[in-house]
């Protein structure tokens, strides 16, 4: 394999790793990317690459010049009935429910409902993390919580719940007491002195979110963020309503096929919890990238967005966000993979492109990396950009 050839790779892993974790890894892309031209893709040009890894739909939404450039659904929500995927097809956001929700509670550090850097257990009233030895000489925070630099030592992803089963309360999920499916989120470092993905640590955050605005979940987030944004098809409400299943891609395994549930239930909403389409994220990322250009106050003020983009000082996080350089750019955004689902969204922190990619099947992965490649290729994305030359004057 050539230098260029593992740089192209690498482009595409790191935008799509972060919550993949939560199931096996998917298999590589193929080398090549497949060539697209500017606009929407075929759907025949679709359909070969949904039945090469094994992906019965796909959504996707491109976005250029801080806009929608395009989106387009391809394939089915459901194997077994092969009802097509359209724009409005809800699918589990994952990991990817984590940026929106972080973006709530900078609305709350906004307006002063309690501070970035404040001891989580000065917020929390319903429950406290026990400290101990960790916390001697710094306090676990909502920055730490949602940049995975906080100590929590979960390292785990979230199952999920069949839609019949019981579902645990929070403080439930937290302390690993039945009937919750994991294990008790703890502190295993102090914080900020390394990177471990936990999505305990933003279970954590949502308590204390919750605990000092005093209402649920679903409710700040909806009000604070998803209308205001124009998510008007996204809601983190868990179980899924009723009145919304009949819009909803269903979960496929690896082979493609209808899992023996039509989706699992996520009752850890701010990790794993949205359901939501590629247009609504594409709406989510441009209000990001127009509020850092100074353009939009709808939700956070520049300064705070700033705060989503900018590394906490450990690891690839920022507040929220994965932040990346790629090529000659720098990109923000975060993957996501449920029972049944695999999804990424990546975003230009200056140049107003970006692209989000949801997907129904196990193997969704190797499908997202294919179409980023090719999308990015036909944008001219400067994730093939080589440094400009250190030389007097224009290169002849």
């Amino acid at each position: 394999m050539t230098m260029h050839q593992i740089r192209v790779s690498a482009l595409c892993l790191v935008a799509c790793c972060v919550a993949a974790a939560q199931t096996q890894s998917p298999p590589p892309a193929p080398a090549q990317a497949p060539m697209f031209a500017p606009g929407p893709i075929a759907a025949a040009d679709i359909d070969v690459l949904l039945k090469q890894f094994n992906v019965p739909g796909v959504s996707v939404a491109v976005i250029k010049d801080f806009k929608i450039e395009w989106a387009r659904g391809y394939g089915v929500m459901d194997a077994a009935t092969n009802a097509p995927v359209t724009t409005d097809t809800l699918f589990q956001a994952a990991s990817i429910s984590k940026t929106v929700a972080a973006m709530a509670s900078m609305k709350a550090v906004q307006d002063g409902r309690f501070a970035l850097d404040q001891d989580v257990n000065t917020i929390l009233k319903s429950w406290k993390l026990p400290g101990g030895e960790y916390t001697k000489e710094r306090p676990v925070t909502p920055r730490s919580l949602m940049s995975h630099t906080s100590g929590t030592g979960d390292g785990f992803g979230f199952p999920g719940y069949k839609p019949d089963a019981p579902l645990p309360t929070l403080p439930q999920i937290l302390d690993g007491q039945a009937p919750s499916n994991l294990r008790a989120v703890r502190l295993e470092r102090p914080p900020l002195t390394g990177h471990k993905y936990s999505g305990g640590a933003v279970m954590i955050q949502q308590l204390a979110l919750m605990d000092a605005v005093g209402r649920p979940f679903a409710d700040i987030a909806r009000e604070w963020v998803l209308a205001p944004v124009g998510m008007t098809n996204s809601t983190y409400e868990q179980p899924l309503p009723a009145a919304r299943q009949k819009q909803a891609a269903l979960a496929h395994s690896r082979t493609g096929a209808r899992m023996d549930a039509p989706w699992h239930v996520y009752p850890e909403q701010a990790a794993a919890g949205l359901w939501t389409t590629p247009t609504d994220l594409a709406k989510f990322l441009i209000e990001a990238q127009e509020t850092l250009a100074g353009r939009s106050t709808r939700v956070l003020s520049r300064t705070s967005m700033l705060e989503m983009v900018t590394p906490v000082g450990v690891g690839p996080f920022a507040v929220g966000f994965q932040i990346s350089k790629l090529g000659e750019g720098w990109y923000f955004g975060h993957g996501g993979s449920n029972w049944g689902y695999q999804c990424n969204m990546i975003a230009h922190r200056l140049k107003g492109y970006g692209l989000v990619i949801m997907t129904n099947g196990d193997n969704g992965g190797a499908l997202m990396q294919a179409l980023m490649r090719g999308i990015q290729q036909a944008y001219k994305w400067d994730v093939y950009d080589q440094p400009i030359p250190r030389t007097y004057g224009p290169i002849k």
